[in-house]
């Protein structure tokens, strides 16, 4: 952010006031918690935990805003806090609910007791906002469901702007949300088909991270009513297989506070494009669909899912469990004003990490408070959830949003991240949901943003077995040697160990090369094109292209001197490092063919045409997505580039293949010395592809960190080979054929013939 039948678990289930009693052994989601039909369909169950609350009810509604409840029930309290209620739907009928319907809960406890005075909009029964034990419960807010599969709509909609309504406090706590509070809806289920489901090894992924509105809200090519929809992002699956990517990333498609998100030049910066703020971890956002009736999220998210299963594209989403869009204090110095819309009122300290005195949130996130990541509950619903997400709803595997939250192993005034503890999250989701085997398989692909905020969150490279991470040390280490030569000292040892994988953060934990996600641009910071355009963020621009609050100031860019033709040239070779390193790439939507937002590098808030990609290319563009797809295609057609273990090397013999080999510009093997010499900034190195079953028996690659031409003296290309250029990332050979195809490629030379790549230049070769 801004900075996957049954298995056996552990349930710490709570009786009333939270008091423990022993874990027991439970299924996926063993307590069937939410609201689902029975197998007749004559009945809904209602289940809904609390370990604190005294009393709970049912409020049912034939529509989603704008009434009053049709029906009004209480909740049974039954063993481990689980509230439960069956409902004949005939009752419904009668009550005048005769097609969806939509629910929410109200809550009373320690800190509101019931009282049967109680009206709605009245303070009957109140004695605080927030009690000693951190309860907030407020009757005057319904409360919607953490289990509900779809939500009707968000808090705050263009005819409802008044978000204060949701809130406690003495200003708020009497105003009363029934007639517009988001609500959940009772879905039937369905049989609609997922496709067949992608195997392969993570190792051979391609991901491109996208926002499912901005990849499509610009393109003509999609029916008008298809743009910026799950239905249009599925139309697009055949172009990200032409490109040869094999795993989507969607920013956040969990419900988010976006429904009033203006495309005007009066937006306002607090508008939320990206969508870390999630209000529900079941249901898909239903501004995302472009079928808005109560099950069309979930039909039209498994109908996009099938497209991109059908092109061999894995569907990965960014979900956010560390901290939710119930948000944080209004004010820091005021413990009583806070949101109260779902959890916080139905269970806060089971919820949410607070304060040691339970009086406020503890922050480790940035915005607002840390979702209470070490509770057994609380974690039952990140695991019942993500379950859902791949088993019914048909995703592969996700990307964790600030994810050393997950690893935190204390509950209230604490953080701190241990990968030891096999009871914090993260142990339990690998545990719980398999991760994908190396050599491919069933199993979901975990993805780790290893750090958060403050403490010992920083944990790049910290994660337990199981986890893939994006690596910012990776982003980081070939920003600097790009763009700030002369003021970094970066070593060619340091991008050695990058290019090979990085060993020193995965290695060492019996992880492997795979289980670094290798990015230089992702959605939080500039855009490839802006990393090698622009010096510093420029944010505050008019509408579109902001204004934006935030953003890094600390970018390792550069602008090249302002010439563009080696704006292109940096851009060429950050993607092609990238490609052949060993690892997993990961390419930001609209970088492959060189999107700008004009120095944006927080664009967070922007639901407009500048931060949807563009589909219109000029000369340049196309050449670079030309540049971009044959790298992909080069990269796919080399397993070894794509290792399942680390590259090995054991001996100095130049003339002897082995998995890999480091060499100086001047053909002699480089050895630590030279490794280690800040001053040295031009490394090369080759591959046996013989010992991957390649095609190619060697690849070479030459990267010139240097502002000046290096001449790189080749090494042995194999008995009776000799190299030839696959590319060259100068400015002399840019154009549509910049990488040749297969059989194309350019005789070179063999053994000791010399090559000068260009400053700031890469050389990929191949021997035949």
């Amino acid at each position: 952010m801004k900075i996957h039948r049954i298995l056996v678990r552990v349930i710490f289930a709570c009786a009333l006031f939270g008091a423990a009693v022993l874990p027991v052994a439970a299924a996926i989601n063993a307590s069937q918690l939410g609201a689902s039909y029975d197998t007749s369909k004559t009945n809904i169950n209602f289940k809904i935990y609390s370990s604190r609350a005294t009393r709970i009810e049912l409020f049912l509604y034939n529509s989603a805003s704008g009434t009053q409840e049709k029906l009004r029930r209480v909740m049974n309290l039954g063993t481990g806090g689980v509230w439960s209620l069956s409902l004949p739907v005939t009752t419904l009928s009668s009550a005048g609910i005769t097609g969806t319907a939509y629910y929410g809960y109200r809550a009373w406890g320690p800190n509101w007791p019931y009282s049967a005075s109680w009206v709605k909009g009245s303070a009957t029964g109140f004695v605080s906002d927030v009690d000693a034990a951190g309860n907030r419960f407020n009757p005057n807010k319904l409360l919607s469901d953490p289990y509900a599969r779809e939500l009707s709509h968000d808090p705050t909609t263009p005819a409802m702007t008044n978000g204060t309504v949701y809130a406690s406090g003495a200003l708020y706590r009497n105003l009363d949300t029934g007639s517009v509070a988001p609500k959940g809806i009772v879905l039937a289920g369905d049989t609609q088909s997922i496709g067949v489901k992608p195997t392969r090894a993570f190792k051979d992924d391609i991901v491109y991270e996208v926002q499912v509105r901005g990849l499509t809200m610009n393109d003509s090519s999609i029916p008008l009513a298809s743009r910026g929809s799950y239905k249009g992002a599925g139309l697009k699956a055949a172009y990200l297989a032409s490109l040869g990517v094999t795993a989507v990333e969607f920013l956040p498609v969990q419900e988010t506070q976006n429904d009033t998100n203006e495309v005007d030049p009066n937006s306002d910066t607090g508008d939320n494009y990206w969508g870390y703020m999630t209000l529900n971890y079941f249901a898909p956002d239903r501004r995302f669909s472009s079928d808005k009736t109560a099950g069309g999220p979930t039909k039209e998210f498994k109908a996009m899912v099938k497209a991109f299963h059908d092109q061999g594209i894995k569907v990965l989403i960014d979900v956010v469990y560390n901290h939710t869009g119930e948000g944080g204090a209004w004010n820091a110095a005021d413990k009583t004003t806070y949101n109260v819309m779902s959890m916080r009122g139905l269970d806060n300290p089971t919820y949410y990490s607070l304060t040691s005195d339970l009086q406020a949130s503890w922050d480790n996130t940035g915005v607002g408070g840390n979702y209470n990541t070490h509770n057994p509950i609380a974690q039952n619903l990140i695991v019942d959830s993500l379950a859902y997400w791949r088993d019914t709803l048909g995703v592969d595997g996700y990307r964790f949003d600030l994810a050393s939250v997950l690893g935190n192993t204390c509950e209230h005034g604490c953080y701190n991240f241990d990968k030891m503890d096999s009871s914090n999250a993260l142990n339990r989701i690998a545990t719980e949901l398999p991760p994908r085997p190396a050599a491919g398989g069933s199993g979901v692909d975990l993805i780790a943003e290893p750090w958060a905020i403050g403490g010992n969150s920083y944990q790049v490279g910290g994660f337990p077995s199981g986890w893939a991470e994006w690596n910012g040390i990776y982003r980081d280490t070939l920003r600097q040697s790009q763009n700030k030569l002369g003021s970094v000292a970066v070593t060619t040892g340091q991008l050695a160990t990058r290019f090979a994988g990085s060993s020193d953060l995965f290695g060492d934990d019996g992880r492997r090369p795979w289980h670094s996600v290798n990015f230089m641009t992702a959605h939080d910071g500039f855009t490839l094109k802006d990393l090698y355009s622009c010096n510093t963020k420029n944010n505050l621009q008019a509408w579109p292209m902001g204004p934006s609050d935030g953003g890094d100031d600390n970018n390792n860019s550069w602008d090249q001197s302002g010439i563009a033709a080696d704006q292109r040239k940096a851009a060429r070779n950050g993607l092609a490092l990238m490609l052949v390193s060993a690892g997993v790439p990961m390419i930001v939507g609209g970088d492959e063919a060189l999107r700008s937002l004009n120095c944006n590098n927080n664009p967070y808030n922007l639901d407009s045409s500048a931060n949807w990609l563009n589909w219109s290319w000029s000369t340049d563009q196309t050449n670079f997505q030309a540049f971009a797809k044959a790298m992909v295609a080069f990269r796919k057609a080399h397993p070894a580039l794509r290792p399942t273990n680390y590259y090995s090397n054991v001996d100095n013999n130049a003339n002897v293949m082995e998995q890999s080999r480091w060499f100086k510009p001047d053909g002699n093997v480089a050895d630590a010395t030279y490794f280690n010499d800040s001053n040295n900034h031009a490394i090369a190195w080759r591959i046996d592809g013989s010992e991957f079953g390649d095609t190619a028996s060697a690849i070479y690659i030459a990267h010139n960190a240097w502002s000046a031409q290096v001449n790189f003296t080749l090494p042995w290309p194999g008995t009776g080979k000799s190299w030839y250029r696959v590319t060259d990332t100068c400015t002399w050979a840019e154009g549509v054929n910049q990488v040749r195809t297969p059989g194309a490629e350019d005789a070179v030379g063999g053994e000791f013939s010399v090559y000068g790549v260009c400053g700031r230049g890469t050389l990929v070769l191949i021997a035949k």
